[in-house]
């Protein structure tokens, strides 16, 4: 058997592979720990927009917008997104306005990512009673 001629780059493939990928799996996880935050964002939204819309009614008080958003911060994520929500009444250009406030925990993936919280609100015009 012959024996090939050996050069200095013998196994340098596999190291380049290995901190690519390395480094591709970071930008992923980065990208997915974006993409999450952005969707649980989106859903606190639209949960104090609809909590908003239900105080706002004629027949309805602050007390079952802040109801409406807990239940569908629960259904839609989880009870620990739906603790801290408050209604009230603002007045907004010599109009009332329903305000609900959400704030929720950031969504983190892994260890490696930002901690605190986020606010969000929803606003909705009170109708006359």
């Amino acid at each position: 058997m012959t024996r090939r001629a050996t050069s200095g780059d013998d196994g340098s493939a596999i190291a380049e592979f290995v901190l690519v990928a390395a480094l591709v799996l970071a930008v992923f996880l980065g990208v997915v720990q974006v993409a999450f935050a952005q969707h649980v964002r989106s859903l606190a939204i639209d949960a104090a927009a609809e909590g908003a819309r239900v105080a706002a009614r004629a027949d309805r008080e602050p007390a079952d917008g802040v109801e409406r958003t807990r239940t569908l911060l629960t259904r839609s994520l989880t009870a620990s997104y739906a603790t801290d929500v408050a209604a009230r009444t603002v007045e907004r250009d010599g109009h009332a306005v329903v305000e609900v406030t959400v704030r929720a925990p950031l969504p983190v993936v892994g260890l490696l990512g930002p901690s605190g919280s986020m606010t969000v609100t929803g606003h909705a015009l009170q109708e006359e009673r």
